[in-house]
């Protein structure tokens, strides 16, 4: 397997200002299925920095009084005391629309005050394209021999504390009524060891180290800080240490968003969209089987390179899992967030109807899991996981930042070569999809023998689903069967919903950041 058949070279990142290596090889990567596994290890991590050790972390959402732990401590104890005692504790926090919006102004705004008044430096970030967001979850610790990183889908916030059972987070935010008042939630997040460290450690000095003010075009956000007096100017960071040695066996391609704004992005002047241009390459080597985990999946545009694989490879399967509902509900707020997932859907299932497989979640008493997790699994060998969801917004629009991941280990069970192109199955792709299905399918570890090869899978995955859906159709009699997944049904909309809620979902809940050009062009 070369590395470059699946990661993007640097001309094909689209991005002549990038200054980072490339790819990162040697490292050790971990998936955290669940917040609370994260936010555990978490804890174990910052508990341990002393004096001097660095601490960098971006955010989209950040509630200081959310317990790591039944006992706690609370995101803002923990990182506030970790400053106490002398790490170098430096935050990006995205400054968030007003609370009345359904967003997290104030609850961001909270997270700043108490680590800062602790000795950190959280600074609320405003530097994005109108109506957008930065969206990138990190965590980089330098720490003289314990250095790690973690990234993926799980916010510093409510509502992502939760385990294998779905019983949902006892702090939580509301949600759309199916959800309940503890909303089940899944989601992963890459722990991550090794030279890639560096990596992401550079990405965050990039935006630490933007001259460009942090509230950029939002005059309103301007008076704010100057009546509370905030100070919107970084402290220098520590000088930066050197890369860590190598710690594993994986490649890691760090992937971005960033949108094309003015004032100018320093190190993406022109936008980043290697985001989009990683899933593109690796959709086009797809052969067999996509494995997608996604939040929304709901964008036409990137329906459509799924919609190519599958054309150009009648041996190609796609499993997709999503949501059951949307994260809100209303009459007016919901249709929008439904539309264009039924355009996606559509655009599939008209080229391959028998090769689209869409599932949803749901937990033991019955009640909808809301899937936040960005994963993608192509044939056993690529694997991706980040803040990014398959939507126009993560692919152009808000900043976001993914983890591609290449394990230089070959997987023995067979099929040993599931694309047939010689690049052999990867153990850690492989682990990670295994892992996740089998806990969708109630499974113990290890019993996954009907879920190695990309046929055997596919008939495994719709039996369960079937199963657990006649089980509910039939009035539920008799045992539950095991499993959490279902056929994914969505809504069905009236044709005047459609006249109203498709442009709104195009310029407002899904909006394209590519230059008029690009878009002429349809070239991500």
């Amino acid at each position: 397997m070369r590395i470059a058949d699946w990661f993007l070279a640097f001309a094909e990142r689209g991005n002549p200002a990038y200054r980072l290596p490339d790819w990162s090889v040697g490292n050790a990567v971990v998936p955290h299925v669940h917040g609370s596994a994260y936010f555990a290890r978490l804890v174990d991590v910052v508990s341990a920095l002393a004096p001097d050790d660095h601490l960098f972390f971006t955010d989209w959402r950040g509630d200081a009084d959310e317990r790591m732990r039944t006992g706690g401590p609370t995101i803002g104890t923990l990182l506030g005391d970790a400053a106490e005692r002398g790490v170098v504790v430096k935050g990006l926090v995205w400054r968030s629309h007003h609370d009345r919006m359904s967003y997290s102004e104030e609850q961001n705004r909270h997270l700043s005050d108490e680590v800062n008044d602790a000795g950190g430096e959280v600074l609320l970030d405003q530097r994005v394209r109108r109506a957008g967001s930065h969206h990138q979850k990190t965590v980089v610790v330098r720490a003289s021999g314990r250095d790690v990183a973690f990234a993926g889908g799980i916010d510093l916030c409510h509502t992502r504390r939760d385990d294998a059972s779905h019983h949902g987070d006892p702090q939580a935010v509301p949600m759309a009524k199916e959800y309940g008042g503890r909303p089940p939630w899944h989601d992963l997040q890459l722990e991550l060891r090794g030279p890639v460290v560096g990596l992401l450690d550079g990405v965050f000095r990039e935006r630490w180290d933007d001259p460009r003010s942090l509230d950029t075009d939002n005059p309103l956000s301007w008076v704010k800080d100057r009546l509370r007096r905030v100070d919107l100017t970084p402290d220098p960071l520590p000088t930066r240490p050197p890369d860590p040695p190598e710690a594993g066996t994986c490649a890691v391609q760090v992937l971005r968003t960033y949108p094309a704004i003015r004032p100018r992005t320093p190190y993406a002047p022109h936008g980043e969209r290697s985001v989009a241009r990683g899933y593109r390459k690796a959709f086009h080597r797809a052969r067999r089987l996509m494995y997608i985990e996604d939040q929304y999946m709901w964008s036409p545009h990137i329906a459509r390179l799924l919609a190519d694989a599958l054309t150009r490879h009648p041996e190609l399967h796609v499993i997709v899992i999503v949501p059951r509902h949307a994260d809100v509900d209303g009459r007016f707020a919901l249709p929008p967030n439904e539309v264009g997932r039924l355009e996606a859907i559509r655009v599939v299932e008209k080229v391959a109807p028998d090769r689209v497989h869409v599932f949803d979640l749901e937990n033991a008493a019955g009640t909808p899991i809301y899937v936040h997790a960005k994963v993608c699994v192509v044939d056993d060998v690529w694997a991706c996981a980040g803040s990014a969801n398959l939507n126009r917004r993560s692919w152009s629009h808000d900043g976001e930042l993914s983890c591609a991941v290449l394990d230089d280990t070959r997987d023995d069970r067979e099929p040993r070569d599931p694309s047939g192109l010689g690049d052999g199955a990867r153990r850690f792709a492989r682990n990670l999809r295994l892992t996740l299905l089998r806990e969708h399918l109630d499974r113990a570890d290890g019993d996954d023998a009907d879920l190695l090869g990309p046929d055997d899978t596919v008939r495994a995955v719709t039996a369960a689903a079937a199963a657990l859906d006649a089980w509910h159709t039939g009035g539920r009699v008799g045992p539950r069967p095991p499993g959490g997944l279902r056929p994914h049904r969505p809504e069905q909309l009236r044709p005047w919903t459609w006249v109203w809620a498709l442009p709104a979902y195009r310029l407002v809940y899904d909006p394209d950041g590519r230059s008029v050009r690009d878009r002429f062009r349809n070239r991500w």
